[in-house]
């Protein structure tokens, strides 16, 4: 297919969900969006498996860096996509797989590199792969090791769902194991073991007992969460166990690091035996340095804490400021009924536009 990049931004955003792009099948998709960027003389572009990067290089003070992922949930029978108009609000709203999260914002980047030919800012637009599933095959974060020279910068905005508002930074996320240990017995002499289900009670109180943080990071208040996910345990239906877990999830804010966090959930959860599998750092909103300040007054809207991880931490871990700007409703992303307002786009793609084109 042929992507028609003079089109406006809500019917390039319908072009780009007809075209299906599941994680790991986002090859018809990533075709067409090299084959529509090859086509413009101002850019360099370059293909890495189903990640495309496209930059301009025209000596600018400062680069910025525009990324959005380019592949989607499974399909919930939302597609072809259709416009509609909610009937209280008279809006008019774009349905279907991935108008929120986050082809609407892979417009917006792909309105912003063919129409922006001379911007005052160096720009890097990064479309990848796999973002919807495991960490591994996050095209972000190939890119960030076969080709780290590709994501240099001053500046980061991650095109995620935040209806236009700045969602500075974004929180970390941990997940453990916490384990009772039980005794083994039948269950017709319990009173000879120990379960381990009903030691695991202890967890359960301290995660009830528990008061989240709400830190304040760079002026933005995130709110921090602890909860159990998940509960493993027994061995038979005439066993006391002698073991049970709990897996836990903390949420916490980019004030602490990966050692800070684990140090802190030992320490709620001293006294019990603890296993980190799983964990993902945080980035600082950094709203107050350079380019991001000056995308923060160019855009507007008073900036909130992002309640989530994204990939904005892979630009931190870079060292590069970052930042989740975008239109679309993140809190029904993946649902059937995915949406995106289509005033929202326009207003998305204006805003850029003026802080690319304005000193």
């Amino acid at each position: 297919m042929e992507l028609d990049l003079s089109a406006d931004a809500a019917a390039l955003t319908a072009s780009l969900v007809d075209v299906p792009s599941v994680s790991g099948e986002e090859g018809d998709l990533a075709d067409a969006i090299e084959s529509a960027l090859r086509a413009l003389p101002h850019l360099t572009v370059l293909r890495d498996g189903n990640s495309v990067v496209a930059r301009t290089d025209l000596g600018r003070g400062q680069r910025v860096i525009l990324a959005g992922h380019i592949d989607t949930v499974p399909v919930a029978a939302n597609l072809p996509s259709r416009r509609e108009r909610d009937a209280p609000s008279g809006q008019e709203r774009l349905y279907g797989c991935g108008t929120t999260d986050m082809k609407a914002g892979v417009a917006v980047q792909l309105r912003l590199a063919a129409g922006v030919p001379d911007p005052v800012r160096d720009v890097t637009y990064v479309f990848y792969d796999c973002e919807e599933i495991e960490a591994a095959r996050n095209g972000l974060g190939r890119l960030s090791r076969s080709h780290p020279e590709l994501l240099g910068g001053d500046f980061a905005v991650l095109m995620e769902p935040s209806g236009c508002e700045i969602e500075g930074g974004c929180q970390g996320t941990m997940r453990a194991e916490v384990a009772a240990a039980g005794r083994r017995a039948h269950s017709a002499r319990s009173w000879m073991g120990r379960n381990a289900i009903h030691e695991a009670g202890g967890i359960i109180d301290i995660l009830r007992r528990y008061e989240p943080g709400q830190p304040t990071v760079d002026g933005l208040v995130y709110h921090e969460g602890l909860n159990a996910v998940g509960i493993t345990g027994g061995v038979a239906g005439n066993v006391i166990p002698d073991r049970c877990v709990v897996t836990v999830n903390y949420r916490f804010a980019p004030d602490r690091d990966v050692a800070a966090a684990e140090r802190h959930l030992r320490e709620v959860f001293g006294g019990w035996d603890v296993t980190i599998v799983d964990v993902a750092p945080g980035a600082r909103p950094g709203l107050d340095q350079g380019p991001a300040a000056s995308f923060a007054a160019a855009v507007g809207g008073a900036p909130r804490a992002k309640l989530g991880w994204t990939d904005v931490a892979r630009f931190a871990e870079l060292g590069i400021p970052a930042v989740n700007y975008g239109p679309g409703i993140s809190e029904i992303a993946h649902t059937a009924d995915e949406y995106v307002e289509v005033p929202k786009i326009f207003d998305c793609e204006e805003r850029m536009r003026g802080w690319l084109t304005r000193p």
